[in-house]
């Protein structure tokens, strides 16, 4: 597509999202359409791969606030035909927008027929040449791969220890029938004729000229005359690979953990993109979470809570604990079993939070309630409530 048609492209729609959305706004739109779209829920959809692939190349562009600024402002120069000129230009003169892309040897501001360039070769170059990697007849550049976007479910246990997990990652790579050339076995791509193998041609418009990719290798340089039948010559495959993951110990349900290079393959040269995990973690019957601490709630009876004893608590993955209550232990009262909470990073452990819930037997005969009885006649002449009442009315 020529450069007018692609700044046009609007990526916002493309992700649903406002163009003022922050990049929190435009990831979590992101993982929503990328989950919707996954080549591994739409098997044999060629529709839905497209569409992921379209998602994918508007995330790379808006998730990156350098990239994001430079698509802007780009798409700010060419709204309502920018850079359209009639007869004879600017003046007359003929500009070439190779050296005006390129900041080159052209007028600095102030010059005639300047404004444009900046010495250093700054302006218009700076955007347009980090946002297509290239500047007027100038090959392209690396190009660094796609983030890619993967989620975990992990036990409780596992995510309180770590552990080691498989993940399978889909993403674009070099085809590996033709090794990234597009072209069939046995056969190699010929310098396209046309643009002589920069991937892009000058046209005329008014008195300027315009550089676009080159429509005849869709600004490869290369022409494919016998292309691959795996990826038809595009030299770009969606890829499938299985890897090992370690999940640090302690991680909690939610969390996004980045692995630095384990995304996409580069194109070009280009480093890989990175690996984004999103956890989720499985409830546990017991155990509950606070941070670094785990937490339990344990019953006792009433004789335990009201003369106090010694208790046995359950602990993850370990041995029980033995606690002492001490003789009026209030029903809801947290006690504390330091270093059997969960894995903080400095591999130290968090404690365990014991709450302590006075449990009431739905029936009660027998010499129990005897007991219950006498201790009921024992205890008439205090009333519980006595210090509510004293509050409530000097309130």
């Amino acid at each position: 597509m020529s450069t007018k048609d692609y700044v046009e492209k609007d990526y916002y729609k493309v992700l649903g999202v406002p163009k003022d959305a922050s990049t929190a706004e435009i990831k979590k739109a992101y993982r929503k359409l990328a989950r919707e779209f996954h080549p591994d829920a739409n098997k044999g959809d060629a529709k839905a791969e497209e569409r992921f692939k379209e998602i994918g190349e508007a995330n790379d562009v808006l998730s990156d606030p350098k990239r994001r600024k430079e698509y802007d402002d780009a798409r700010t120069l060419f709204a309502n035909g920018g850079f359209r000129t009639g007869g004879g230009g600017a003046g007359g003169f003929g500009f070439d927008f190779g050296d005006l892309f390129g900041g080159g040897t052209g007028p600095t501001t102030g010059g005639p027929g300047g404004g444009f360039g900046t010495p250093g070769g700054g302006g218009l170059g700076d955007i347009f040449g980090g946002l297509f990697n290239r500047g007027g007849t100038r090959t392209a550049g690396p190009r660094r791969g796609a983030d890619v976007e993967s989620e975990v479910t992990l036990s409780f246990l596992e995510a309180v220890n770590g552990a080691t997990v498989p993940l399978r990652m889909t993403s674009q790579a070099a085809c590996k029938s033709c090794s990234g050339t597009g072209a069939k076995a046995g056969t190699t791509p010929r310098v396209c004729p046309t643009c002589v193998g920069t991937g892009h041609v000058s046209r005329g418009q008014g008195g300027f000229a315009l550089s676009d990719p080159c429509r005849d290798c869709k600004g490869r340089g290369l022409i494919v005359d016998d292309p691959c039948p795996v990826c038809h010559g595009s030299g770009r495959a969606t890829s499938s690979r299985t890897m090992q993951v370690r999940i640090p110990a302690g991680v909690s349900d939610a969390q996004r953990i980045r692995l630095k290079g384990k995304g996409a393959q580069g194109e070009r040269g280009g480093q890989p993109g990175d690996l984004y995990v999103t956890v989720h973690v499985e409830a546990h019957p017991v155990f509950g979470r606070k941070g670094d601490n785990l937490t339990i709630s344990v019953p006792v009876s009433f004789p335990e809570a009201a003369l106090g004893g010694t208790i046995k608590v359950p602990t993850l993955g370990g041995p029980p604990v033995t606690l002492k209550l001490p003789p009026g232990t209030a029903n809801g009262r947290t006690m504390r079993a330091r270093g059997k909470g969960a894995v903080r990073k400095d591999g130290t452990r968090g404690d365990l939070l014991v709450t302590v819930e006075v449990a009431v037997p739905p029936q009660v005969s027998g010499k129990a309630q005897e007991a219950l009885e006498q201790y009921r006649q024992a205890t008439a002449a205090e009333d519980p409530r006595a210090e509510l009442f004293k509050l409530a009315e000097g309130a």
